[in-house]
């Protein structure tokens, strides 16, 4: 019997999203299946993503990557969550931590006691139960699995990198791997005159090169999934109206912190995020509130340190592909849409949809039913993410432009909507089992912009006042134990894993 296996994939693009397929696909499916990347030094990559989230862990533990090497290499930093401020009110922040605030009790999420506790008087925070939260503004880090022997879980934590030398990085473990790097700019796609499918891409220098299987990894163009096979790219802009950014590098500040800010603007936000050798700044915006050069100006105008060269500016569409897997062609990264860097979900969209496409990896026969499980997964996944971006939008109290009156006047999705009036009314979430975001993130947006529920779960009841009371001050007393416990982020990253900078 001949084999059907695919013996040949070919990526189209590099970046980030290219060799993070390239060195997945290397690393799990072995020497049987010959990966070639096409990408052109003379084509710039996007680069806005420099911050991530905790999952981005797993994709480099599955690479075998050693972490104190990988945050040297990229002049990384550590995250603990991201600040937003002016979000919900002008002046006011709060802080969307990669941890859960307190400690579930008896099968209830803490945020209940604390409501329950706000109801008979508390004035405590949220985040006055995090540890997340007060390692953070103490600009503080650790590998922290477990608070001591109690049930208080540790420090999750992200990245903040430099996108360009993580695909330096992946590209060199992926080429150890025995992946082809190919030098050239891709010109023409040929396709399979009875299938319509992708058959081989032609270089500017007239060389063909064929494949069984093609990842589309070329950016907002999709070369090979929109402009050659078709896939129409659905809008999102209703909701999401942010359409532009300016970027920039600034020099670095101290103290050296372990979150990433997004701050509210007139007409959109701007991102913060340290690196060892600089600091990441960028404004995204809606040109049809504000124009570039205001966005510039306001971007330039709010960095802490001086900036390191002109501001870069990027045009997108927020959106998806109606496929993201159509005959032999798999898109990834921008090929496959837009969610803007709000919630540093880009590279995380890009790790896990190889995971889905190697779980359902095809041979040369490229069932329908594979291809039908991978679209309905990932477009579920994209409309779970961008739902919770539209409730850092919708779930405004300002009005005091434009803009933000568009977002908090603006219709949203049904099960955005279902999810902010149920959490209303007694703090309860329905959590999707494939939701990105734990119920503990859905938490700290909504009471971080305003939306207080009610009321609280009739379980929080089981306790009484004097027993919360306890319960709460337990819980600070281990937070502010083992926070003082904890090096410096910058201490830490001088022990264990600081870049050569020279």
């Amino acid at each position: 019997m001949q084999s059907q296996h695919i013996e040949n994939i070919v990526i189209v693009g590099g970046g980030t999203a290219g060799w993070i397929a390239a060195a997945a696909m290397s690393r799990l499916l072995g020497a049987a299946v010959k990966i070639t990347l096409i990408e052109s030094e003379a084509i710039g990559t996007v680069g806005v993503g420099e911050a991530t989230i905790p999952q981005i862990r797993r994709l480099n533990g599955v690479l075998g990557l050693d972490e104190n090497e990988f945050v040297r290499e990229t002049r990384g930093t550590f995250k603990l969550g991201i600040e937003f401020n002016n979000w919900g009110h002008i002046g006011e922040s709060y802080l969307h931590t990669f941890g859960d605030a307190g400690i579930n009790l008896a099968s209830l999420h803490f945020h209940h006691y604390w409501l329950r506790s706000q109801a008979e008087g508390n004035t405590a925070g949220l985040w006055d139960y995090s540890l997340h939260h007060k390692a953070a503004y103490s600009h503080k880090f650790g590998r922290l699995d477990r608070v001591g022997n109690t049930s208080m879980t540790g420090l999750a934590y992200a990245f903040h990198f430099d996108a360009g030398l993580y695909a330096r990085y992946l590209r060199k473990h992926a080429e150890a791997a025995g992946v082809q790097r190919v030098e050239g700019k891709v010109v023409d796609v040929q396709l399979q005159p009875d299938t319509g499918f992708i058959q081989s891409v032609t270089l500017e220098r007239g060389e063909q090169i064929s494949g069984d299987l093609f990842i589309d990894c070329s950016g907002f163009r999709g070369l090979l999934i929109g402009q050659a096979l078709g896939v129409d790219y659905q809008d999102w802009s209703q909701w999401l109206p942010c359409n532009g950014a300016v970027a920039v590098g600034c020099e670095s500040t101290e103290p050296l912190l372990p979150y990433t800010k997004a701050t509210a603007h007139d007409a959109g936000w701007q991102w913060r995020i340290p690196l060892q050798h600089r600091t990441g700044n960028g404004h995204v915006f809606c040109d049809g509130f504000t124009d570039k050069d205001k966005a510039t100006e306001t971007l330039l105008a709010n960095l802490d340190g001086a900036p390191m060269g002109d501001p870069k500016q990027l045009r997108f569409t927020t959106g998806r592909r109606d496929k993201f897997w159509h005959k032999n062609c798999v898109s990834l990264g921008l090929a496959s849409g837009f969610l803007e860097p709000l919630e540093s979900t880009s590279i995380h969209l890009i790790q896990s949809n190889v995971s889905k496409l190697i779980e359902l990896f095809p041979d040369r026969n490229f069932d329908p039913a594979n291809e039908a499980e991978y679209n309905r997964q990932v477009s579920h996944e994209y409309e779970l993410i961008r739902d919770f971006l539209i409730l850092h939008y919708h779930r405004t109290d300002r009005e005091d432009s434009e803009f933000w009156r568009y977002c908090k006047h603006m219709s949203v999705p049904d099960n955005l909507r279902e999810k902010m009036t149920l959490f209303a009314g007694n703090g309860l979430l329905y959590k999707d089992a494939e939701d990105l975001f734990r119920e503990s993130s859905w938490v700290q947006v909504m009471v971080g912009q305003g939306l207080m529920p009610k009321s609280f779960h009739a379980m929080a009841n089981r306790i009484s006042s004097d027993q919360i009371t306890r319960f709460l001050s337990d819980v600070q007393t281990l937070i502010e134990r083992a926070t003082n416990d904890l090096p410096q982020h910058q201490d830490f990253i001088a022990a264990h894993c600081k870049a050569d900078l020279q």
